[in-house]
């Protein structure tokens, strides 16, 4: 790392300072003043700070994109951390794992950090306006972590490829006259550790997109999103997708108090034939519940019979051989 110099933190990312009022925004300027590293472009050995003191708050990403690949067993998938990201590659205690994994760390461009020390977490507490903007960009994370999980979950290829890039430019995109032009030089490689997928898949499904006039890659290796946005479910869509099932012990979930009714929407065709179709499949459940019930009381019969029969015969063949004894 180079460039090491302390500047004022709200001057390098003033939206920290958006809950301050005026006549503390400028005394928050003059005192909280962070180092900044310059971390050029290529592995980064993040095993160097694991001796920082856990006091530390953690480092504040100011320019750049940061690739954290999470390695487990044979799959390695990748989050991008850009500017206005926090991240703490220490902890305050290290647990041993019960899941086997590693993580490491690439700078994909030259990027600039801020290091919010102990001295910065004492700050905070004078000012807990910027604690509170910070919590909120970690939140902002864990809410990219969670639809970037969404995102790997959908159904074909070809549509996680998209969502990911319309994800990917609310943050990087920029309009221009032919589209949204996302200013990264993502390989087929690397989109497909984002999406949860194999390489040959992504480039035959990014071969689809282009063919549908979705998007485009540029000469310079970056991509251009030609299409409409994607991603909001339709409120049919919404309504058959179920909600989560009881994740708690019965003893459990009975403490939960009871949830409040929430207003039905009117049916749709497309819901009153799903409703039908479950209901014809319940009649048929019934119906077969009702043959095989059936069937093992017939059998019960038979076998009742069959023992009967046994003892005749049984009687039968003891009383012709006392006979023949006489």
């Amino acid at each position: 790392m180079t460039d090491r110099h302390a500047v004022p933190l709200l001057e390098l990312d003033p939206d920290l300072g958006q809950l301050l009022p005026d006549e503390r925004l400028d005394a928050a300027k003059r005192e909280m003043r962070v180092v900044v590293r310059t971390v050029e472009s290529g592995p980064w050995d993040i095993d160097r700070l694991s001796g920082a003191s856990p006091e530390n708050v953690g480092l504040l990403v100011l320019e750049g994109v940061i690739a954290r690949d999470v390695l487990v067993s044979d799959t390695i998938s990748t989050e991008l951390l850009g500017p206005g990201d926090v991240v703490r590659p220490w902890r305050v205690q290290e647990n041993m794992p019960l899941l086997a994994h590693a993580v490491r760390w690439n700078v994909l461009s030259r990027s600039r950090i801020a290091v919010l020390d102990r001295r910065v977490g004492a700050d905070l507490g004078r000012y807990p306006e910027v604690s509170a903007a910070i919590i909120d960009r970690v939140n902002e994370r864990a809410q990219r972590l969670a639809l970037t999980q969404a995102i790997s979950q959908l159904n074909r290829v070809d549509r996680r490829l998209l969502a990911l890039f319309w994800h990917l430019a609310e943050r990087w995109g920029r309009m221009t006259t032919g589209g949204v032009a996302l200013p990264m030089t993502l390989s087929h490689r690397m989109l497909g550790q984002l999406v949860g997928a194999r390489r040959p898949t992504v480039s035959t499904a990014l071969g689809d997109l282009v063919k549908q006039g979705e998007l485009t890659r540029r000469d310079d290796g970056t991509w251009l999103l030609t299409g409409e946005p994607v991603g909001v479910p339709v409120r049919d869509i919404q309504r058959v997708i179920p909600m989560r099932r009881r994740f708690l012990p019965p003893e459990a979930a009975a403490k939960r108090p009871p949830l409040k009714a929430v207003a039905s929407h009117p049916p749709s065709a497309r819901a009153a034939e799903m409703r039908a179709a479950l209901e014809s499949i319940r009649e048929q459940c019934e119906t077969q519940a009702e043959e095989m019930r059936a069937a093992f009381m017939k059998t019960r019969r038979l076998a009742e019979h069959t023992s009967e029969l046994r003892e005749r015969y049984r009687e039968s063949r003891d009383g012709r051989a006392a006979v023949d004894g006489r």
